[in-house]
């Protein structure tokens, strides 16, 4: 992610509609050896949070493939990290 656009990506739902979704991190896990990626499409749940959604990728890939997460242990990682993230960023 080094220019503006590499920080979003588009799909098409089942009904056609475009939808465009932020790439908010990406990190590699030597544990599990997968990359992650967390994004969101800037929608709020009814608690007034920002909706993410976080899957795996091949990030040697041409094209941006993104794969379910498998097993529990891999969102337990992914909420770790992101409340680590807000825990920081709360701070500041």
């Amino acid at each position: 992610m080094n220019n503006e656009s590499e920080r979003y990506f588009t799909v098409s739902d089942a009904n056609g509609k475009t939808i465009e979704y932020e790439i908010l991190f990406t990190f590699d896990s030597d544990e599990t050896k997968k990359s992650y990626i967390v994004f969101t499409d800037n929608n709020k749940d009814k608690d007034g949070s920002i909706i993410t959604y976080a899957a795996t990728y091949d990030k040697d890939g041409e094209k941006l493939e993104l794969r379910d997460i498998e097993t529990e242990k891999e969102w337990n990682l992914i909420e770790t990290i992101l409340s680590q993230i807000e825990e920081k960023t709360s701070g500041e």
